[in-house]
């Protein structure tokens, strides 16, 4: 690939795009900058003209997956309605969907070790994206008295573990994991169990 240098076109977003593919192919600390700046066709030297380090290139990339995630949550929770229940396990199957189809994304996020703290844009866009589960657990306990009602974030918490136990172990083809069930009936049923143990849901007739 023949190198721009400093005459690349949007140097910055390329580099994500190229930190991107190399996540999906060797892991958040398989390669190096020198990596990406060959990926996306530039000089290594470019590369500081927008980032410190590494790091800094995975917390972009974090930044711009949690983007793309917030946007789908919030999507989900909207088309889930009037149902509140309904909302609420489609958060829940977002998360499937965000795993399956921007896998280099959320791998910077969640198994990168990136912080969310690390810069502010990304505190707030990843706070945005866990917004709208704990809106979505609200909005499923407002008919249980207040002093009865479990803390929403506590139960949105709940189950966005296991929404990224589910993507762990059975949705990204962890070797030696494989489920008889899809992902999503697993995260369907373990989340009906879950809400109607703490009384949020009507138990079935």
């Amino acid at each position: 690939m023949a190198k721009r240098g400093y005459h690349h076109g949007n140097l910055k977003q390329a580099l994500v795009d190229a930190a991107l593919k190399l996540i999906e192919d060797k892991g958040p600390t398989g390669f190096t900058l020198s990596e990406a700046a060959k990926e996306a066709g530039v000089t290594p030297a470019a590369v500081y003209r927008h980032f410190e380090g590494r790091e800094d290139l995975i917390a972009e990339a974090a930044r711009q997956g949690y983007e793309i995630f917030s946007d789908l949550m919030e999507y989900a929770y909207e088309t889930g309605q009037p149902s509140a229940l309904a909302s609420f396990e489609a958060t829940g199957r977002a998360y499937l969907a965000f795993a399956r189809r921007y896998p280099g994304h959320y791998v910077a996020m969640f198994e990168s070790g990136i912080s969310i703290q690390r810069t502010p844009d990304l505190a707030q866009v990843a706070q945005r994206a866990f917004a709208v589960l704990e809106r979505a657990a609200a909005n499923l306990s407002e008919h249980i008295p207040p002093e009865k009602r479990p803390p929403p974030q506590m139960f949105s918490a709940h189950i966005w573990a296991l929404s990224h136990g589910v993507v762990e172990l059975f949705a990204r083809g962890s070797p030696g994991t494989k489920s008889p069930f899809p992902p999503e009936d697993l995260l369907e049923t373990g989340i009906g169990i879950y809400l109607r143990g703490l009384g949020l849901v009507p138990p079935d007739d």
